[in-house]
């Protein structure tokens, strides 16, 4: 029996997850970030100001919606070491309910203390949060760092800001990390935008890193349950139409591309490489735990999938 593990439908939104404005360190209000993502063939924003969450209900529409959102920190001790190299923990809460419009409380414990840190995600879980961890790579965090952490939603694979700012954005590795420990998350590519920059020059961060999610609609709820049952994937360009698996039997349809791959829990992976390749097929062993499909197209960016679960 052929099953689908993922289909582009015709209710298809582009959404960026992460971005702040003049409410927190960004540069554009709400009003002009809406304007400018609109005119982008977005149809989602989260704003994710830093420690305060403000809801942006006048903004929605027929045509967008904002999501109830935003991102805390927990940083290591400074003892003495610069802001540049302290590692630090942020994540995004995006409030399941457009009703959650209060800051949740923020974190207080020692950033060593993964089991307060787990603690604060379980309690945000229950309060109606999805919670995602960002830009690890950025962060100066390892495996020893994030390898503990339990209930995340998602986990950024890409962060534009963070690569604009220093080539440090995109992280599957870490991801991958995840996944083989069991964390049945999903991932995210975003822009982090604080629009400090000309939109035009090489330094923004804006339009990057986004996902597309299917949803019914574009009512507050639909795209929620689309986000918590992972009906979408993550690109930094590239688009994913299709995959699909009938008994070993993987295909995936695709925008142009010049390479496929198709990675597990294993050192196995499976790979095509072409020119324009718009599907392919892949035989696979039946042994994967996981699989996840990686397409890079025009100017070597990449489209990530979210992990699918074979076996368990």
């Amino acid at each position: 029996m052929r099953n689908v593990l993922f289909k582009k439908s015709k209710n298809i939104y582009k959404a960026n997850l992460h971005c702040h404005t003049t409410i927190s360190d960004g540069d554009f209000s709400p009003e002009k970030i809406k304007e400018l993502y609109v005119s982008k063939g977005y149809g989602i924003v989260a704003f994710t100001d830093h420690r305060i969450l403000n809801a942006h209900s006048e903004l929605n529409d027929g045509s967008f919606l904002a999501i109830n959102a935003c991102e805390i920190d927990i940083n290591e001790n400074l003892d003495g070491k610069p802001w540049r190299n302290t590692k630090t923990y942020h994540f995004n809460l995006y409030a399941v309910n457009p009703e959650i419009t209060q800051t949740p409380p923020l974190p207080r414990m020692n950033y060593n203390d993964i089991d307060a840190i787990n603690e604060y995600i379980q309690n945000r879980i229950d309060e109606g949060f999805l919670v995602c961890y960002n830009h690890p790579y950025w962060s100066l965090q390892n495996f020893t760092d994030y390898g503990g952490l339990k209930g995340l939603f998602a986990m950024e694979i890409y962060n534009n800001g963070c690569e604009v700012e220093g080539y440090y954005g995109y992280h599957p590795q870490a991801y991958d990390e995840m996944l083989r420990t069991g964390n049945k998350l999903f991932c995210v590519s975003s822009d982090d935008n604080h629009n400090r920059h000309d939109l035009n020059s090489s330094g923004s961060d804006s339009f990057g890193g986004f996902i597309m999610v299917n949803s019914n609609s574009l009512q507050y709820k639909d795209v929620m349950d689309a986000l918590r049952s992972g009906d979408f994937y993550s690109s930094q360009g590239p688009e994913i139409h299709e995959i699909s698996i009938e008994n070993n039997d993987l295909s995936v349809k695709c925008s142009n591309a010049g390479l496929i791959v198709v990675y597990t829990d294993s050192r196995k992976c499976y790979i095509k490489r072409g020119e324009a390749m718009k599907e392919a097929e892949f035989q696979l062993t039946g042994q994967d735990e996981y699989i996840r499909v990686m397409i890079r197209g025009e100017g070597n960016k990449d489209a990530n999938s979210n992990a699918f679960w074979l076996r368990s």
